[in-house]
């Protein structure tokens, strides 16, 4: 029961968050609305029993929000929202193309013949993805992992030497 009342709750909350991420002013609010939907997306991931997946969706997510907060602190004019803006371009078109999206997605849920399950699923299945997802590439994820991060390094010394507006010292 309780379960059920958690998934509701959840999946309320990440529909509540993802709307408003359309409907705020200010992108500040917009960035944590933002990560407050997909914190209720990994919480309704852990309670299908994915804990592996729920919590990589939860870290990915948080550390995602915060250097995009970071980066809009640092750069952009009104990171507060203090003047009001929109985050929706071209409403009509961007409505058509969501619809048309959704309805693909479900035609598709409902029309393509899924396959049946072959064989019995794995004792462990967070060690088997985990396996399946890194097994053989774990040394190339653990590189690209400190690429990235070093090319985020530099990305923001190499902007932060012209300053907020550009020019200044």
């Amino acid at each position: 029961m309780l379960e059920i009342v958690l998934f509701w709750v959840l999946a309320a909350a990440a529909l509540v968050f993802g709307y408003l991420v359309f409907r705020l002013d200010s992108m500040a609010q917009v960035t944590f609305a933002l990560l407050a939907s997909f914190l209720a997306v990994a919480g309704l991931v852990l309670l299908l029993g994915l804990g592996y997946l729920g919590v990589v969706i939860a870290l990915m997510m948080v550390i995602e929000m915060v250097i995009m907060a970071v980066f809009m602190i640092m750069f952009m004019m009104n990171p507060a929202g203090l003047m009001p803006m929109t985050m929706v371009h071209n409403k009509a078109g961007s409505a058509v193309i969501a619809i048309g999206t959704f309805v693909v997605l479900a035609a598709g849920i409902l029309l393509v013949d899924w396959p049946t399950r072959e064989g019995e699923p794995a004792p462990d299945p967070t060690f088997a993805l985990g396996e399946a997802l890194m097994g053989g590439q774990m040394l190339t994820m653990m590189t690209l992992g400190v690429g990235l991060f070093a090319t985020i390094v530099a990305t923001v010394v190499l902007s932060t030497d012209r300053g907020r507006y550009g020019g200044e010292r």
